[in-house]
């Protein structure tokens, strides 16, 4: 009797808890099943230097009283309060996530002198950029990284670089050593300066290519790899320890999440290859949206209304992903970026209290930069069962060169989303089959051409591609992230669906190794793992060609 009692009990705490019993979040579906989407009335909120126009998206007063309602409950106040404060916002790992911290723009009064200490590393990161400038010593750069320690300085170099930039770069981050090779391929040792960028100094991809350079470095002739190694990290022990100087060591605070570490000093190689005005330039843009958010009524506040667009659609609506549309070839970087910040933020599956969200979280993040993505995927977006809300991104100004070229691609930014919302009704495509004289065969030919429509889209709008609106840019999708975690209450600072395949590799790896001599081993795996274990120790250790991947070429160089 007594666990039955127990377990009604905690049913019905858990009821209690429930997002989707909730009555403002009943409020909030049922509002967002009976607001329109016709852009009959412009929604268009500057924001930072940005704008932000929602008009494609549902809308109605009951829509917008109900959401306000719905934030209220879940307490958006408070929690943007504690993150702004350093409040410890990752709770799983009881740490702050003070990001926003490192673009203040200035020292903040704060008792541990964090942000002093992130000011001060800023300073000697831009002295050392100053003096490796000075002194022409290094023509490359080779960036090791992964995750976050990776794509920020990606995009950014991307967004940023070209024929005119300081000097080039190379990243690495995969695992695979023709990751490595293809990266130091052409290069000269002897004048590339190797930056190993890791919070944790600890990440097997990342120190695995680390000790690679530094062979590589020998290899060319370096006889001091030392001079020509610089680390980013919150573990400068580790970094020492692998041989990198204390003073070519910058060191990230610990309270900083790593997907969110392009604001810290993990932007070196960004200022050695296209100079610390960039980073100045984003961090200002950032500090900006920063600002916005906190201040702006959430009404007119654009990673609030952002995130209730996106709650509307994924929680309320079902639609499964969100495509990014960036009209520019300049932001290839940003998807992967966005699919880091959202995917290893907002996967997780159970709130603060353990119990499971009981609502839909966190789509897919997919897209690439059009119009090259209007010859990919946009057939899906237009024409399939299901299609998926579109954040589009676009800049006023182009290229000043090709003033034409940058007509043409927003005009198939602005008709693209157009034509999703529109679509193509029955009686429309039967006019353009108007030509075919068989009235059936001209019938079957125009459900072909019919355009569901009513797809909703974003389009985020940049006065012109440059570091503060990059910046502004990031931190309106992180403030969205954060605003959507708190309607659903997951911690969107930890990452722990990461560190489960991380572990058993370490095992599975020591399994790859043993010899083939040992015999039969029971792995304790499932068969299908225990079989290719097995099937690479038999390929492994046996004698192999150097080219046994291109049979038959060798006799034809």
């Amino acid at each position: 009797m007594g666990n039955a009692n127990f377990a009604r009990e905690a049913e019905a705490a858990a009821e209690a808890d429930s997002l989707a019993a909730s009555h403002e979040w009943r409020a909030f579906a049922q509002a967002a099943h009976g607001a329109a989407l016709d852009a009959g009335a412009l929604k268009v909120i500057e924001a930072a230097g940005l704008c932000v126009d929602l008009t494609m998206q549902r809308q109605s007063p009951a829509l917008d009283a109900a959401a306000l309602a719905l934030l209220r409950a879940r307490g958006l106040d408070a929690a943007r309060q504690a993150l702004f404060s350093g409040g410890p916002v990752n709770w799983t790992e009881g740490k702050p996530a003070w990001h926003t911290a490192l673009r203040a723009g200035r020292t903040r009064e704060q008792p541990d002198g964090q942000d002093r200490d992130s000011v001060c590393e800023y300073s000697r990161m831009a002295d050392f950029v100053r003096h490796v400038d000075q002194n022409a010593d290094f023509a490359t750069v080779l960036h090791i990284g992964i995750g976050g320690s990776d794509w920020g300085p990606r995009l950014a170099i991307q967004a940023f670089g070209g024929p005119g930039q300081r000097r080039q770069i190379r990243f690495v981050s995969n695992i695979d050593g023709h990751a490595f090779h293809d990266a130091v391929a052409g290069l000269d040792p002897r004048r590339c300066l190797v930056v190993v960028s890791s919070k944790s100094f600890t990440t097997a991809e990342t120190l695995h290519n680390a000790r690679a350079a530094i062979a590589w470095l020998r290899q060319g002739g370096v006889a001091d790899p030392s001079a020509h190694l610089a680390a980013v990290t919150a573990n400068a022990p580790a970094a020492r320890a692998l041989g990198v100087p204390a003073s070519q060591v910058f060191r990230m605070c610990d309270w900083v999440g790593g997907r969110y570490s392009v604001w810290s000093v993990a932007g070196l190689s960004i200022a050695l290859t296209v100079g610390t005005d960039v980073l100045i330039g984003m961090r200002a843009g950032a500090e900006a949206m920063d600002q916005h958010f906190q201040q702006a009524p959430l009404g007119a506040n654009a990673p609030v209304q952002l995130a209730l667009a996106g709650l509307v659609n994924c929680s309320v609506l079902g639609h499964g992903s969100l495509n990014i549309a960036a009209y520019s070839a300049r932001l290839l970087h940003l998807v992967t970026y966005l699919q880091q910040l959202e995917m290893e933020s907002l996967g997780k599956r159970v709130g603060g209290d353990g119990a499971a969200v009981d609502v839909p979280t966190a789509p897919i993040i997919w897209g690439m930069p059009g119009t090259d993505g209007q010859h990919t995927f946009f057939q899906w977006l237009h024409q399939s069962a299901h299609g998926a809300p579109v954040d589009f991104i676009a800049s006023l100004q182009g290229h000043p060169d090709s003033p034409d070229a940058h007509r043409m691609l927003l005009a198939n930014c602005l008709a693209q989303r157009q034509a999703l919302l529109r679509g193509k009704d029955l009686e429309q495509a039967l006019l353009d089959v108007a030509h075919v004289e068989d009235p059936e065969q001209a019938l079957t030919l125009a459900h072909h051409m019919v355009h569901p429509g009513g797809r909703p889209s974003t389009l985020i709008v940049l006065r012109q591609l440059e570091p503060r609106a990059l910046g502004a840019l990031l931190a309106l999708y992180e403030h969205k992230v954060f605003v959507q975690s708190v309607v659903w209450g997951v911690n969107p600072f930890d990452q722990w669906g990461v560190e489960l395949g991380k572990r058993l590799a370490t095992g599975i790896e020591r399994e790859l190794a043993v010899p083939v001599s040992a015999g039969v081993v029971d792995w304790g795996h499932d068969a299908s793992t225990s079989y290719w274990i097995d099937r690479y120790r038999g390929h492994a250790q046996a004698p192999q060609p150097r080219h046994a991947w291109l049979p038959g070429v060798a006799a034809h160089l």
